[in-house]
């Protein structure tokens, strides 16, 4: 057992735990966030996705003990129902999820792309969300909801 500060969406938290328990596991059971979802749990699928200091991360596999004082961003911290992150609102608008499973993966990666790039082409978008699986096959609506975001965003001059 052991005792990891870190940062979740803005708020700083303190964990006792194995060192070695998913990152994944203490988001949804200790922290409540279930935004993050158990997938594969091999690191493959993408469901699980978080940023970690700005870098998206799958987080079934990450040990905590490897987030000690860094920043982690789930989906909850994204935006709200009141107020969507223009990647969320971009999503409704375009249409672009089915089952949703995926979906927090697919933001997470994507704000981690416009984060770094906020003017990216189809093939970016594509290559950035390459390690996301959606299997409802709605991949042509979620490249042409990060488009928009992108295009959103830059037009009111809006950081990811």
């Amino acid at each position: 057992m052991e005792t990891v500060n870190f940062s979740v969406n803005g708020r700083e938290v303190t964990v006792d735990a194995d060192g070695d328990t998913p990152l994944l596991d203490i988001l949804r059971n200790r922290l409540g966030l279930r935004g993050a979802k158990f997938g594969c749990g091999l690191e493959q699928c993408g469901c699980c996705m978080v940023l970690v200091d700005g870098r998206p991360e799958k987080s079934c596999g990450k040990a905590l003990a490897t987030v000690r004082g860094r920043q982690v961003l789930t989906i909850e911290g994204l935006g709200t129902v009141d107020h969507p992150h223009p990647l969320q609102q971009a999503f409704l608008d375009e249409q672009a999820g089915q089952c949703g499973y995926c979906l927090p993966g697919i933001l997470i990666s994507a704000k981690a792309l416009l984060d770094r790039n906020p003017d990216p082409t189809r093939r970016q978008i594509a290559e950035a969300l390459d390690e996301n699986i959606c299997r409802c096959g709605s991949h042509h609506r979620i490249l042409r909801a990060v488009a928009l975001a992108a295009r959103r965003m830059r037009d009111q001059g809006q950081a990811a």
